[in-house]
């Protein structure tokens, strides 16, 4: 009877952990589906996959060629930057989502295995406190994206505007992604309400979509974290073993642990490498374009489109800052595997179990670190020096449009 109720905590805790995960990814339809899965209940996922892409493609490809055939000034081409970046992120998101979809699901089933294999109440204790931090970063990520979402759209298509077209004057609501007027003219109604809801529901698929990349990343690297903070105090007790055969045991135990959680930080690094870099690059360019919306209305003062701007820009720096502090934290977690087997009470142990500790100092000193497409080191410092970037655009921004 304790057995299976030391199972049923264990799975209700690692449900709690993957819970807002998981209702994101139903919600894109990305949800890993086993063999097992209904055959309709697969149906309606590629149904509603489908009715995703086709909302992104039909605000997406539209304004590009906006961007770049329609005859507009610069300055009124670049009021349409962030929104064409932002939805161009969030659907190479989504791609990554659809095309690792078994690679999440592998990552899923080895943290759900990591709970069954956890027996002590202070390791769980251990695993539990992480499990919340990623949790915390999936709620804080998901209220400023669909905040900074809400409040944008809402704050550029709630005004509208009047057109002369021939004889007529017209209202119109503006569009966040301005369309291509050869293929639709959105100044018409319906046409104009058709596509601003078409416009506000791709914003939120979007916004999932970098939500729901933003949570994996913060709940696997938590749960990373967890398992090299549990081998912490697996390395303290270690030393405290007084039968030779048990320390040998331990010993394998932890060097056996320590392997399973290299290879789930590979995986993580496998499946978030790409999303990094669009992330990275995507947000560098929203921070510059953001910046100048922001500096450039301050003068009028509008109210609504300065706040939302001061939003966006809060909301677009914290999503980067998640990528690199996990980046950070997980690299640290890493290296101190290697320091606490190093600061071991090794001279307790017996000789041939203190020389097995090299392995695991050997196996630290070969650090997996969460890369923005292998090529940028996500930590604090990449962080600040995408500030800097993105300041400097900023600048260079301002002198050419002055």
């Amino acid at each position: 009877m304790s057995d299976t109720k030391h199972v049923t905590d264990n799975e209700n805790i690692n449900d709690y952990s993957i819970q807002l995960t998981r209702w994101f990814l139903i919600s894109l339809g990305i949800w890993p589906q086993t063999s097992a899965s209904k055959k309709m209940k697969k149906i309606v996922m590629l149904i509603q996959i489908f009715i995703l892409l086709t909302s992104m493609a039909i605000i997406l490809i539209p304004c590009m060629l906006y961007m770049s055939l329609e005859k507009r000034d610069i300055k009124t081409k670049l009021k349409s930057f962030v929104p064409l970046i932002s939805r161009l992120m969030g659907a190479i998101n989504y791609w990554i989502l659809l095309t690792r979809n078994g690679d999440i699901q592998r990552c899923i089933q080895h943290m759900e295995t990591d709970w069954k294999l956890v027996h002590k109440n202070v390791d769980r204790e251990v695993m539990l406190q992480y499990a919340k931090i990623g949790r915390f970063m999936t709620t804080f990520c998901a209220t400023f994206m669909h905040g900074a979402t809400l409040f944008f759209t809402v704050a550029t298509s709630i005004k509208t505007t009047t057109v002369i077209i021939g004889n007529k004057t017209i209202t119109m609501h503006l569009m966040t992604c301005p369309m291509y007027s050869k293929i639709l003219d959105v100044r018409l109604s319906p046409a104009n309400e058709i596509m601003l809801g078409i416009q506000i529901f791709s914003a939120f698929v979007v916004g999932s979509s970098t939500v729901a990349i933003c949570s994996l990343a913060a709940v696997f690297a938590t749960h990373a974290c967890g398992q090299l903070s549990v081998m912490h105090t697996w390395l303290n007790e270690l030393a405290e073993e007084k039968k030779t055969h048990l320390a040998e045991q331990r010993l394998a135990a932890i060097v056996k642990h320590h392997w399973r959680v290299l290879r789930f930080v590979e995986q993580i690094e496998s499946i978030m490498h790409k999303a990094c870099l669009g992330e990275l690059m995507g947000c560098t360019m929203n921070m510059c374009f953001l910046g100048y919306y922001f500096i450039m209305n301050w003068g009028t003062f509008n109210r609504a489109k300065v706040l939302s701007y001061f939003i966006g820009y809060i909301s677009t720096g914290f999503n980067i800052f998640i990528f690199c502090y996990i980046g950070e934290i997980l690299t640290e977690q890493c290296k101190n595997v290697g320091k606490m087997a190093y600061m071991t009470d090794w001279y307790k142990l017996p000789n041939k179990t203190a020389l097995g500790l090299i392995l695991v100092i050997m196996q630290s000193s070969h650090v997996i670190k969460i890369t923005a497409g292998k090529l940028f080191h996500l930590s604090i410092a990449t962080f600040g020096d995408i500030i800097k970037t993105s300041t400097a655009y900023l600048n260079i921004l301002r002198t050419m449009t002055a």
